[in-house]
């Protein structure tokens, strides 16, 4: 098969024929319809250490099943529509019994080790278990973004919303679009994106967005109350830059909840007097579990949502290279995906 292969820190990928996977017992394979791009994966690739010579990456996908390895249960057929939670459990901690997949300390993901390869190829592996089928009333397209809404599913549920409550959601990107997009979806008051990018923040507005501010040139707190008439009860993190938690914080209501989706991989600095002083509930949001593909697939089906303008882009696997490259300072892309058959 063609694949993306890395080899090297801060250089392209490279395009090239390796051999196609085969399943191991509990394993499917799956024909790669759309994969999408992920800010981790350009993140992973453009510092040395990260990323294994030789390594497949890709973690967003859809397709149709192409082989069933020994000893796969239910009744998966060759042809059948699938996605599939790109996680590698072991099954046998305390997350996993708690059913928390993406929290298990012996887990991998798709497309982050040489034994878990992704898809960015024609073909890419999966545990039968992780697999989920896709249903006719979702698009090629939406079903290949199935695993990003997913991320933004959990991190909306981890706040508890309640109808009615006005929303911060800070970052205007993937993650925080699809934030908004199931905000509004479950009956938020207000929805307020903090963007400073401008095809970001008209993009947030299609998706549901009721407000959005370039906190670049606004009173992230001052355009927030003018907006709703108050602080939001609820206010999500999607960005993962140093300062932007106490951010949260001090613009956050009294009892507010502030969960942090955004990953950042130094130290930040946080006053807990003044999360103290408001009994601010800070909580963390990883990933995703089978439950929020669950959820975001019948949303998908039964039309609640429409993540449509979130895809911006189409392109071959020749054209990777130099897309993934153009997508390190380009924010006027939201999802790219990736189709192998082009």
């Amino acid at each position: 098969m063609r694949a993306a292969i890395f080899h090297e820190a801060g250089k392209p990928l490279t395009i090239e024929t390796v051999d196609d996977p085969r399943p191991l017992p509990g394993q499917i394979v799956i024909a790669v319809g759309g994969a999408g791009i992920c800010g981790s994966d350009l993140h992973m690739t453009q510092y040395p250490g990260f990323a294994a010579p030789g390594l497949i990456l890709g973690h967003e996908f859809a397709g149709t099943v192409a082989a069933l390895g020994q000893g796969v249960a239910g009744d998966w057929q060759v042809g059948d529509r699938v996605t599939a939670v790109p996680l590698f459990p072991c099954h046998d901690c305390e997350a996993c019994d708690a059913h928390l997949p993406q929290l298990c300390p012996n887990g991998r993901f798709a497309g982050t080790t040489l034994e878990t390869p992704g898809a960015y190829a024609q073909y890419v592996a999966a545990r039968a278990d992780m697999v989920q089928r896709v249903p006719a009333g979702v698009g090629d397209i939406e079903a290949a973004m199935i695993e990003p809404l997913a991320v933004g599913h959990h991190t909306f549920s981890r706040a508890d919303m309640r109808k009615g409550e006005t929303v911060l959601v800070i970052g205007g990107g993937p993650i925080g679009a699809a934030v908004a997009l199931f905000a509004r979806a479950a009956g938020a008051g207000h929805v307020i994106v903090s963007e400073p990018a401008p095809e970001r923040r008209e993009r947030c507005l299609s998706l549901g967005a009721t407000a959005t501010i370039d906190p670049t040139k606004e009173d992230l707190l001052q355009r927030v109350v003018e907006i709703a008439g108050n602080r939001p009860q609820v206010v999500f993190e999607c960005v993962g830059i140093g300062g932007m938690v106490q951010q949260a914080v001090n613009v956050a209501a009294i009892r507010g909840r502030v969960v942090v989706a955004g990953v950042l991989f130094e130290e930040d600095r946080l006053s807990h007097v003044a999360a103290l002083g408001k009994e601010i509930s800070i909580i963390y949001s990883q990933a995703y579990n089978e439950r929020d593909f669950e959820a975001v697939i019948d949303a998908l089906a039964t039309n609640v949502i429409d993540a449509k303008p979130m895809h911006t882009a189409t392109i071959s696997l020749d054209e990777l290279p130099a897309t993934f490259e153009s997508l390190r300072n380009n924010p006027s892309q939201c999802k790219v995906l990736i189709d192998p058959s082009l």
